[in-house]
């Protein structure tokens, strides 16, 4: 029996340990898998950043051969021999190629694989006269016309990338060939900003790229012979040492990713413990990244799940354990409370019995104390003191008698309470005044029993907290404590508290002043960005025009590709600048809104048509629903944000329908929502698309964008008070909606439709006309005349404000005005044009031609019957507008 108690409790105890150890495993087991998963999905997000990187570093070399390979004077040079200044011209111009793209080195080489030319010339390890036969670039693009290759230079030694095209003549036959080695390192220096380890391999397993140097050059597989012989017939890695990582692979996950452990060999140090290894191809090439990440983070979170589910599991059973005790202590009340009862009954006769003896004990022990002193009283730490009531000395202890020093012959019992005060008094304890008067005072609130409680300051610094209570009997006991420490820390706290304060009340100040400076850095960058964007539509818009122009200058498929190739990139950067300069006007408040109700319908009819080709040229089909609902908003506005819901849908949709349609919300409120049938978008990320130069990878490689469409579509939501959202699917597609306020459809006017007009031919308004353009851009302003002389308008001036004004003469002014609003040194545009007026005697028509894009100044153009285009200028756009200008000035027509 003596044995149970024990024997169960351990049975507790063993239930406690193995409980605690079971939720330990499992809670560290769960919360591992749970961050290794997260780990290892953001470890994939950016490894897919790290590709793309990669990617437009490489795409944006590409186009660079394809254009070179059209060059007329590197066609000749590979149909005879060159003489040493034919050599020197040829490397000259692609040293300057070069320069203009940045990249490592331009080289033409003949049909045999020997380098004609190069752009690094200059330098002792020139590639010029060597012999490249062996290459596989060479052999690619000889064989099929174009070709890619990772190798170390056998010249320079030095590793990059190799982009070749051939160069054929117009009966197709290869001449030669282009090749661009693009330079990689300052993409590895990129990588050394992430604490994680990056690498690229090549098709046999040899890590080409690394952002540390120990790992370059290492075999992730064995090569066999075959592997090693076509190694060394390409020297592509230039003899190069390929050494073998030793990698065990633990364990693998559902995405794709390995659990493995490195192990040190030939100067790479072993990893700690084991790494998350997250493998991805890189489209378009035969090249693999990788990249390895520490789990420190989930072995962290495993210990601290661990300890959270052994916490858990010793909470609960402590809870049952402590019920179970108050169940069984309630029970051995309830049993008890009888034996209780009785046995109180039993002793309330012998207490007061007790009481009575004790009473009569405590009389008898007063009499005998003659000195004062009592033992109860010596052992509290405040000095005690007890009067009668006729206020004389009965007991005290010893702490009274040290705090106010009194000599002993004055401590007798049965002395007057008096005789202390007056002791006091000539001590100047009782402060200034007459010392009867105060005495009296404190005998009379003795004498009155009233109780009190107050401090008293002595002369050396102690402070003493008096407390004093009539004795029910007559009479009057006080205490002394010493609370002088409990002061000193009071005035130290506040002392401290005004101090936080006051260093509250400074850092406030601080953050107004930083916060104040972050919103005047706000205004300056966005002031920045429209200024930057403005700058650089001027060069974009020369270039585009110059494309214009080369068209008619190109045969064949090949050179037309090329000239579409920069039209597209052109126009892509031209989307990238006119969505920063749109976010820049939002963020600035320049954007000019206009709320007024809007017919839903129409709008909707033209999206659909302008949408419908495009859509239709991608395998999709586009609905609009119809609707007669009127909406409050902005009309122009609204039109960007359903353009980019439905650019969007069309872009990442590989199959289906994409429909367009309104729900009703409640009574004041329509949501236009825009359908697709593509990927879907995870619901990590359904934030983050809304953000600057964010994108999802799901978009056709040809039309990946810039990722700031829906950035504008969330400030512009924001701007019109229009809700945005999105919800989606993986695998079933997305849907994104906004939701506008309804409108009164009694404000809205039905539309009269235009009058039809014949459309005159292509170029007639044209013939035989004259135009001035004035523009401070020197490539832009010669494209626009080229253009115009090329439409058959002549154009006299070509040139800027200062030139203009000077060959300005009365009676001799042209039909059409082409104006730039800024042209330098202060000149603007519509000034000018008001000076040349007076000059000429006459007011020709003008279309104003600028990349400024505020909503005033085209409403004011609008005003003034000018024509407005926005930088970069569209060749037909331009030669449309300029033809309707040039009708409405011909006799009989109706403006």
């Amino acid at each position: 029996m003596p044995l149970f108690p024990y024997r169960r409790q351990l049975w507790t105890l063993l239930v406690l340990l193995a409980g605690t150890v079971a939720c330990m495993l499992g809670a560290g087991q769960w919360a591992w898998q749970r961050s290794l998963h997260n780990e290892s999905d953001n470890v994939q997000r950016q490894l897919a950043l790290y590709g793309q990187t990669l990617a437009q570093r490489i795409d944006r070399y590409r186009t660079l051969p394809e254009v070179l390979a059209l060059d007329a004077q590197l066609q000749d040079a590979l149909l005879h021999p060159l003489s040493t200044a034919e050599v020197e011209a040829l490397n000259l111009k692609l040293e300057r190629a070069n320069g203009a793209s940045q990249s490592s080195t331009l080289t033409l080489l003949n049909r045999d694989g020997l380098a004609v030319a190069a752009s690094n010339w200059r330098s002792a390890n020139s590639n010029v006269g060597q012999d490249y036969s062996f290459r596989p670039y060479v052999q690619q693009a000889l064989a099929q016309g174009r070709g890619s290759f990772y190798g170390i230079g056998v010249t320079t030694g030095e590793p990059g990338y190799f982009l070749s095209q051939a160069i054929r003549d117009d009966s197709g036959y290869t001449l030669g060939l282009v090749a661009i080695k693009i330079a990689l390192q300052e993409l590895e220096r990129e990588w050394l900003q992430t604490p994680d380890i990056v690498l690229a391999s090549d098709a046999h397993g040899v890590v080409f790229l690394a952002s540390q140097d120990a790992w370059r050059y290492r075999l992730l597989e064995p090569l066999d012979d075959e592997e090693r012989r076509e190694l060394n017939a390409t020297r592509q890695y230039a003899g190069q040492p390929l050494r073998p990582l030793d990698l065990r692979v633990d364990d693998h996950m559902d995405n794709g990713g390995r659990l493995v452990r490195v192990q040190a060999l030939h100067g790479i140090p072993a990893l700690p413990g084991r790494v998350l290894w997250q493998t991805q191809p890189l489209p378009g090439t035969p090249w693999q990244l990788h990249l390895v990440h520490d789990t420190h983070t989930s072995v962290t979170d495993s210990r601290w799940a661990a300890a959270a589910g052994a916490g858990g599991w010793l909470a609960v059973a402590l809870l049952v354990m402590f019920v179970r005790q108050r169940q069984r202590l309630a029970r051995l009340r309830q049993r008890s409370r009888q034996e209780l009862e009785t046995v109180l009954r039993q002793h309330a006769q012998e207490l007061r019995t007790a009481q009575d003896g004790i009473v009569q004990a405590a009389q008898q022990a007063a009499q005998q104390t003659d000195t004062g002193l009592s033992r109860s009283l010596e052992h509290l730490p405040q000095g005690v003191v007890i009067i009668d009531a006729d206020l004389n000395l009965v007991a005290w202890n010893s702490r009274y008698v040290q705090l106010f020093r009194y000599p002993a012959e004055l401590m007798q019992v049965g002395r007057p309470i008096a005789d202390l005060l007056r002791h006091n008094a000539r001590r100047g304890l009782l402060g200034s005044g007459p010392v009867e008067e105060a005495i009296a005072r404190r005998l009379a609130h003795l004498r009155s029993g009233t109780p009190h409680l107050h401090e008293s300051a002595k002369d050396d610094g102690t402070v003493l907290e008096i407390r004093g209570n009539p004795l029910p009997e007559g009479g009057f006991v006080t205490s002394y404590a010493d609370i002088t420490s409990y002061k000193n820390a009071a005035r130290e706290l506040r002392s401290l508290a005004d101090a936080l304060e006051q260093r509250v009340a400074d850092r406030t100040r601080d953050l107004e002043a930083a916060r104040q400076e972050a919103e005047r850095a706000n205004r300056s960058k966005t002031r920045f960005v429209a200024a930057a964007v403005h700058d650089l539509l001027q060069p974009l818009n020369a270039a585009r025009m110059f494309t214009s122009l080369l068209r008619s200058h190109l045969q064949g498929d090949a050179a037309q590709h090329a000239a579409d190739s920069i039209e597209g990139a052109l126009a892509a950067q031209d989307a990238i600048l006119n969505s920063l300069l749109d976010i820049s006007r939002m963020e600035s408040g320049q954007l000019d809104v206009r709320i007024h109700d809007v017919a839903l319908g129409p709008l909707l009819q033209v999206l659909g048509h302008n949408f419908g080709v495009l859509a239709e040229s991608q395998g999709l089909k586009l609905s609009c629903v119809p609707t007669r609902a009127v909406v409050r908003t902005d009309e122009n506005l609204l039109r960007r944000i359903l353009q980019n819901f439905v650019s969007n849908a069309i872009r990442y949709s590989r199959r289906g329908r994409i429909v367009v349609g309104c729900r009703k919300v409640g009574a004041s409120h329509l949501r236009i929502e825009v359908h697709d049938q593509g990927p879907g978008i995870p619901e990590a990320l359904q934030r983050e698309i809304f953000e600057e130069f964010r994108r999802l990878d799901e978009g056709r490689a040809d039309d990946r964008g810039a990722g700031l469409g829906l950035a504008i579509v969330e400030r512009l939501g924001r701007l019109l008070g229009h809700e945005i959202g999105l919800r989606s699917q993986l695998g079933r597609g997305s849907v994104f909606w906004v939701c506008v306020p309804l409108g009164s459809p009694a404000a809205i006017h039905p539309a009269t439709p235009p009058a039809t007009t014949q459309q005159p031919a292509e170029d007639a308004p044209l013939q035989g006309s004259s135009a001035w353009v004035i523009e401070d851009d020197g490539p832009t302003s010669a494209a626009t005349q080229a253009l115009l002389q090329r439409w058959g308008c002549a154009v006299p001036l070509a040139g800027g404000a200062l030139e203009a004004l000077e060959q300005a003469q009365p009676g001799q002014a042209p039909q059409l005005v082409l104006l730039d609003v800024h042209l330098g040194a202060g000149q603007h545009g519509p000034d000018v044009y008001a000076e040349l007026c007076q000059r000429w005697g006459q007011s020709p028509a003008v279309i104003l031609v600028t990349a400024e894009r505020d909503a005033t100044l085209r409403r004011q153009a609008a005003e003034r019957g000018w024509g407005f285009l926005a930088k970069p200028v569209r060749a037909p756009a331009l030669r449309a507008l300029v033809s309707q200008t040039l009708l409405r000035l011909r006799p009989g027509s109706s403006s």
